[in-house]
């Protein structure tokens, strides 16, 4: 499948602010390689655990989204506040429209389908400005659980503060290398990380499970992702705190769930009951379906 070849996003108009911003944390990104120092690619390494495996993986993905797992509200709130760190939007928007992919996967209304363009299902609907804003009337149908939560609520609408907050504080106590390290490198990874979730892993990889979509498992994108790779077990058992099925199939996400676990922090833990090798199985404890569905009204 080709990257490019007939890609939307060459054929809808660029929105220039977004563009901008991208523009200059891939610069910022470059720049900082020319002010390497080993304690501001450590504090870099330890912000992407903190932003991407506590906050989008174990926060954004697999509680708030699909509710995989329970934790006490200040665990919750914890990790949405780790997730607002990915500069990747506030909960209302990260949720709603990974609902609306899990809903419409590879059809018409999947906002980042690589039948689309491989490039469009990995940036393009970003920079188009085609992404779902966090006060659409379309978006907050599928977030009514969050919606009820004042927390999320406000943090959805002032999800840039923290971030910002954090390079002040890092341009105090290590100058622009820190910020060079710690915001645009460690940012610019982290996105590009996270959108080849959605792009890689409906393009390139195996699957193991028969879900009627283009979802599929890549260690590599795994990797990168602290376990979000293997996308077609995902897809297959979507409720699931645990993405890696297999011992050889690391899941960082899974192993800190656990930990939560351990430490009387986490349960209703849900987990695939596997039968057959290619046959999806019914979760345990599946919540109700309304937590997870768009409904009427406001």
């Amino acid at each position: 499948m080709s990257f490019f070849e007939n890609d939307r996003t060459f054929k809808e108009p660029i929105s220039k602010l977004t563009t901008f911003f991208m523009i200059l944390f891939h610069v910022g990104a470059v720049a900082a390689l020319f002010f390497f120092s080993w304690k501001a690619a450590f504090l870099a390494a330890v912000l992407w655990w903190i932003s991407g495996s506590l906050g989008i993986g174990m926060g954004y993905h697999r509680l708030l989204t699909h509710r995989g797992y329970k934790t006490p509200k200040w665990v919750e709130y914890f990790l949405t506040f780790c997730a607002t760190l990915a500069l990747e939007g506030g909960p209302f928007f990260w949720v709603a429209t990974h609902r609306v992919h899990h809903q419409n996967t590879d059809r018409e209304g999947d906002p980042h389908s690589p039948r689309d363009g491989g490039f469009w299902s990995h940036m393009g609907w970003i920079i188009t400005g085609r992404a779902l804003h966090n006060q659409s009337a379309a978006l907050l149908p599928y977030v009514p659980d969050l919606r009820k939560d004042k927390f999320h609520t406000w943090i959805s609408k002032w999800h840039w503060v923290p971030i910002t907050v954090l390079g002040v504080v890092l341009l105090a106590i290590g100058g622009w290398k820190f910020v060079l390290w710690g915001i645009f490198l460690r940012t610019t990874l982290g996105l590009h990380a996270t959108w080849l979730v959605n792009s890689a892993t409906h393009m390139w990889g195996k699957q193991r499970f028969l879900t009627n979509d283009t979802s599929k498992n890549s260690y590599w994108v795994a990797l990168l992702t602290f376990g979000e790779g293997w996308h077609n077990n995902h897809h297959a058992h979507p409720q699931s705190a645990r993405h890696g099925l297999r011992w050889y199939e690391y899941d960082l996400n899974w192993y800190g769930i656990s930990i939560l676990k351990l430490l009387g922090l986490a349960w209703d833990v849900k987990l695939p009951k596997l039968k057959e090798e290619n046959e999806p199985a019914p979760l345990v404890a599946v919540p109700a379906a309304e937590e997870l569905v768009p409904v009427s009204g406001d």
